[in-house]
Protein backbone atom coordinates (compact mmCIF):
# COMPACT_ATOMS: atom_id res chain seq x y z
CA UNK A 1 0.00 0.00 0.00
CA UNK A 2 1.34 3.23 -0.90
CA UNK A 3 2.78 5.37 2.23
CA UNK A 4 0.37 8.57 1.43
CA UNK A 5 -2.59 6.04 1.19
CA UNK A 6 -1.78 4.30 4.48
CA UNK A 7 -1.42 7.35 6.62
CA UNK A 8 -4.61 9.16 5.34
CA UNK A 9 -6.32 5.97 6.18
CA UNK A 10 -4.64 6.03 9.55
CA UNK A 11 -5.62 9.60 10.03
CA UNK A 12 -9.16 9.00 8.90
CA UNK A 13 -9.54 5.85 11.71
CA UNK A 14 -7.74 8.20 14.67
CA UNK A 15 -10.25 10.55 13.70
CA UNK A 16 -13.51 8.56 14.15
CA UNK A 17 -12.44 6.78 17.43
CA UNK A 18 -11.67 10.66 18.15
CA UNK A 19 -15.18 11.01 17.82
CA UNK A 20 -17.13 8.05 18.17
CA UNK A 21 -19.76 9.99 19.78
CA UNK A 22 -20.40 12.30 17.80
CA UNK A 23 -22.08 13.24 14.60
CA UNK A 24 -19.66 12.25 11.82
CA UNK A 25 -20.11 12.27 7.60
CA UNK A 26 -17.73 10.82 5.21
CA UNK A 27 -17.23 14.33 4.03
CA UNK A 28 -15.78 15.14 7.73
CA UNK A 29 -13.89 11.81 7.53
CA UNK A 30 -12.41 12.01 4.15
CA UNK A 31 -11.20 16.00 5.28
CA UNK A 32 -9.48 14.51 8.25
CA UNK A 33 -7.95 11.99 5.43
CA UNK A 34 -7.17 15.23 3.45
CA UNK A 35 -8.74 13.61 0.07
CA UNK A 36 -11.76 14.21 -2.25
CA UNK A 37 -14.48 12.09 -0.62
CA UNK A 38 -14.63 10.49 -3.61
CA UNK A 39 -10.94 9.09 -3.51
CA UNK A 40 -10.75 8.42 0.33
CA UNK A 41 -14.33 6.36 0.32
CA UNK A 42 -12.23 4.16 -2.60
CA UNK A 43 -8.45 3.84 -1.25
CA UNK A 44 -10.48 3.36 2.48
CA UNK A 45 -12.11 0.16 1.30
CA UNK A 46 -9.27 -0.94 -0.92
CA UNK A 47 -7.39 -0.61 2.76
CA UNK A 48 -9.75 -2.17 5.04
CA UNK A 49 -11.93 -3.98 2.90
CA UNK A 50 -15.21 -2.47 4.31
CA UNK A 51 -16.47 1.38 3.60
CA UNK A 52 -15.77 4.49 5.68
CA UNK A 53 -19.70 4.58 7.38
CA UNK A 54 -19.41 0.27 7.97
CA UNK A 55 -15.93 0.82 9.37
CA UNK A 56 -17.36 3.99 11.42
CA UNK A 57 -20.42 1.51 12.78
CA UNK A 58 -18.03 -1.45 13.95
CA UNK A 59 -16.27 1.28 15.82
CA UNK A 60 -18.98 2.19 18.13
CA UNK A 61 -20.35 -1.22 18.61
CA UNK A 62 -16.70 -2.16 19.57
CA UNK A 63 -16.41 0.50 21.81
CA UNK A 64 -19.95 0.07 23.06
CA UNK A 65 -18.92 -3.56 23.77
CA UNK A 66 -16.04 -2.44 25.43
CA UNK A 67 -17.91 -0.34 27.64
CA UNK A 68 -20.58 -2.98 29.10
CA UNK A 69 -18.08 -5.15 30.19
CA UNK A 70 -15.24 -2.73 31.81
CA UNK A 71 -18.51 0.03 33.46
CA UNK A 72 -21.96 -0.34 35.13
CA UNK A 73 -23.22 2.93 32.80
CA UNK A 74 -26.61 2.46 31.59
CA UNK A 75 -27.32 1.14 28.27
CA UNK A 76 -29.02 3.91 27.48
CA UNK A 77 -25.51 6.08 28.36
CA UNK A 78 -23.70 4.14 26.62
CA UNK A 79 -25.66 4.30 23.42
CA UNK A 80 -25.34 8.15 23.15
CA UNK A 81 -21.66 7.44 24.25
CA UNK A 82 -21.15 5.63 21.31
CA UNK A 83 -23.37 7.83 18.79
CA UNK A 84 -27.02 6.52 19.24
CA UNK A 85 -29.81 9.04 19.14
CA UNK A 86 -31.92 5.86 19.79
CA UNK A 87 -31.65 3.76 22.59
CA UNK A 88 -33.80 1.22 20.85
CA UNK A 89 -32.21 1.53 17.54
CA UNK A 90 -28.77 1.10 19.15
CA UNK A 91 -29.53 -2.06 20.91
CA UNK A 92 -31.14 -3.44 17.68
CA UNK A 93 -28.48 -3.04 15.80
CA UNK A 94 -26.16 -4.19 18.43
CA UNK A 95 -28.19 -7.69 19.29
CA UNK A 96 -28.60 -8.03 15.28
CA UNK A 97 -24.70 -7.67 14.94
CA UNK A 98 -23.16 -9.17 18.16
CA UNK A 99 -25.78 -11.99 18.42
CA UNK A 100 -26.86 -10.83 22.36
CA UNK A 101 -28.72 -7.98 23.60
CA UNK A 102 -26.75 -5.19 25.23
CA UNK A 103 -27.82 -6.39 28.64
CA UNK A 104 -27.28 -10.18 27.46
CA UNK A 105 -23.74 -9.46 26.48
CA UNK A 106 -22.92 -7.55 29.71
CA UNK A 107 -24.35 -10.32 31.86
CA UNK A 108 -22.69 -13.05 30.07
CA UNK A 109 -19.44 -11.56 29.95
CA UNK A 110 -18.75 -11.49 26.60
CA UNK A 111 -19.72 -14.86 25.30
CA UNK A 112 -22.58 -16.74 24.20
CA UNK A 113 -23.45 -20.33 24.55
CA UNK A 114 -24.39 -20.90 21.22
CA UNK A 115 -24.41 -19.48 17.60
CA UNK A 116 -27.72 -19.76 16.05
CA UNK A 117 -28.82 -18.96 12.64
CA UNK A 118 -26.81 -21.72 10.53
CA UNK A 119 -27.68 -22.88 7.12
CA UNK A 120 -29.38 -26.71 7.54
CA UNK A 121 -27.33 -29.31 5.47
CA UNK A 122 -29.04 -29.60 1.79
CA UNK A 123 -27.89 -30.36 -2.12
CA UNK A 124 -25.00 -28.42 -3.40
CA UNK A 125 -22.94 -28.04 -0.42
CA UNK A 126 -19.33 -27.52 -0.17
CA UNK A 127 -16.36 -28.11 1.88
CA UNK A 128 -13.75 -25.56 2.89
CA UNK A 129 -10.93 -26.58 4.42
CA UNK A 130 -7.35 -25.61 5.41
CA UNK A 131 -4.43 -24.71 7.97
CA UNK A 132 -4.65 -21.57 10.48
CA UNK A 133 -1.19 -21.14 11.22
CA UNK A 134 0.47 -18.49 13.65
CA UNK A 135 3.46 -16.92 14.49
CA UNK A 136 6.02 -18.65 16.51
CA UNK A 137 6.63 -15.91 19.55
CA UNK A 138 2.90 -16.22 19.83
CA UNK A 139 0.89 -19.42 21.26
CA UNK A 140 -3.10 -18.72 20.75
CA UNK A 141 -5.53 -21.75 22.51
CA UNK A 142 -8.76 -22.04 20.91
CA UNK A 143 -9.50 -20.92 17.64
CA UNK A 144 -12.73 -19.84 15.93
CA UNK A 145 -12.81 -20.27 12.25
CA UNK A 146 -16.12 -18.84 10.42
CA UNK A 147 -17.85 -18.07 7.29
CA UNK A 148 -19.74 -14.51 6.71
CA UNK A 149 -21.44 -12.52 4.42
CA UNK A 150 -19.09 -9.46 4.46
CA UNK A 151 -15.42 -8.61 6.11
CA UNK A 152 -16.78 -7.91 9.32
CA UNK A 153 -17.47 -10.71 11.53
CA UNK A 154 -21.13 -10.00 12.71
CA UNK A 155 -24.21 -11.73 12.93
CA UNK A 156 -24.31 -15.57 12.56
CA UNK A 157 -21.69 -17.32 10.55
CA UNK A 158 -22.47 -19.10 7.43
CA UNK A 159 -20.62 -21.72 9.15
CA UNK A 160 -18.19 -22.40 11.77
CA UNK A 161 -16.04 -24.67 13.65
CA UNK A 162 -13.89 -24.37 17.31
CA UNK A 163 -9.95 -25.54 16.87
CA UNK A 164 -8.40 -26.63 20.20
CA UNK A 165 -5.00 -24.84 18.39
CA UNK A 166 -3.81 -23.34 15.30
CA UNK A 167 -3.55 -26.40 12.75
CA UNK A 168 -5.99 -28.03 10.25
CA UNK A 169 -10.21 -26.88 9.80
CA UNK A 170 -12.89 -28.07 7.77
CA UNK A 171 -16.10 -26.39 7.72
CA UNK A 172 -19.01 -28.76 5.44
CA UNK A 173 -21.91 -28.16 4.53
CA UNK A 174 -20.83 -24.68 2.97
CA UNK A 175 -23.74 -23.35 0.72
CA UNK A 176 -22.64 -21.76 -2.86
CA UNK A 177 -22.05 -17.90 -2.57
CA UNK A 178 -19.03 -15.59 -1.61
CA UNK A 179 -17.98 -15.84 1.95
CA UNK A 180 -15.02 -14.31 3.85
CA UNK A 181 -13.20 -16.75 6.03
CA UNK A 182 -12.06 -15.13 9.42
CA UNK A 183 -10.44 -16.98 12.49
CA UNK A 184 -10.23 -15.71 16.04
CA UNK A 185 -8.55 -15.84 19.48
CA UNK A 186 -8.74 -14.63 22.50
CA UNK A 187 -5.78 -14.89 25.07
CA UNK A 188 -6.78 -12.83 27.63
CA UNK A 189 -9.85 -10.92 29.04
CA UNK A 190 -12.78 -9.46 26.94
CA UNK A 191 -11.67 -5.62 28.15
CA UNK A 192 -10.02 -3.68 25.72
CA UNK A 193 -10.90 -3.16 22.21
CA UNK A 194 -8.05 -4.70 19.44
CA UNK A 195 -8.48 -7.62 21.87
CA UNK A 196 -6.89 -11.18 20.44
CA UNK A 197 -5.26 -12.33 17.21
CA UNK A 198 -6.91 -12.35 13.92
CA UNK A 199 -7.01 -13.29 10.46
CA UNK A 200 -8.17 -12.71 7.08
CA UNK A 201 -8.83 -14.87 3.92
CA UNK A 202 -11.59 -13.69 0.78
CA UNK A 203 -14.18 -13.57 -0.39
CA UNK A 204 -13.76 -16.72 -1.44
CA UNK A 205 -16.45 -18.30 -3.70
CA UNK A 206 -18.21 -21.63 -3.63
CA UNK A 207 -19.83 -22.34 -7.05
CA UNK A 208 -22.26 -24.95 -8.07
CA UNK A 209 -20.24 -27.95 -8.76
CA UNK A 210 -17.49 -27.64 -6.91
CA UNK A 211 -16.72 -30.11 -3.53
CA UNK A 212 -14.21 -28.52 -2.00
CA UNK A 213 -12.22 -25.62 -1.68
CA UNK A 214 -8.83 -24.81 -0.05
CA UNK A 215 -8.12 -21.33 2.26
CA UNK A 216 -5.24 -21.27 4.72
CA UNK A 217 -4.97 -18.23 6.48
CA UNK A 218 -2.76 -16.83 9.51
CA UNK A 219 -3.20 -15.02 12.68
CA UNK A 220 -1.86 -12.30 13.98
CA UNK A 221 -2.37 -9.28 16.30
CA UNK A 222 -4.96 -7.09 15.37
CA UNK A 223 -3.92 -4.34 13.25
CA UNK A 224 -5.57 -0.40 12.65
CA UNK A 225 -7.22 -1.63 9.41
CA UNK A 226 -8.45 -4.61 10.37
CA UNK A 227 -12.35 -4.18 10.98
CA UNK A 228 -13.89 -5.27 14.80
CA UNK A 229 -14.95 -8.92 15.37
CA UNK A 230 -18.14 -8.03 16.58
CA UNK A 231 -19.96 -11.73 16.70
CA UNK A 232 -20.01 -12.49 20.84
CA UNK A 233 -17.85 -15.85 20.24
CA UNK A 234 -18.86 -19.29 22.02
CA UNK A 235 -18.20 -19.07 25.63
CA UNK A 236 -15.90 -22.20 25.53
CA UNK A 237 -14.27 -21.72 28.60
CA UNK A 238 -16.30 -24.59 30.39
CA UNK A 239 -16.33 -27.08 27.57
CA UNK A 240 -17.10 -30.40 28.19
CA UNK A 241 -13.99 -32.82 27.06
CA UNK A 242 -13.42 -34.31 24.42
CA UNK A 243 -14.34 -30.91 22.42
CA UNK A 244 -14.54 -31.37 18.54
CA UNK A 245 -17.29 -28.39 17.07
CA UNK A 246 -17.50 -28.95 12.92
CA UNK A 247 -20.28 -26.65 11.07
Amino acid sequence: MDETVRRAVERAIGAMNEKLGEELTIDDIARAATFSKFHFTRVFQQATGVSPGRFLSALRLDEAKRLLLTTSITVADISHRVGYNSVGTFSTRFSSRVGLSPSAYRRQGGFQRGLAGEPRPGPKRATVRGFVSAPPEISPGLVFVGLFPTRIPEGAPVRYTVIDAPGAYQLTEVPEGEWHLVAHCVTGPLTRRGTGYTGHHGPITVEPGVTARLADLRVRPKRLFDPPVLLALPDLRHRPEPFKRAA
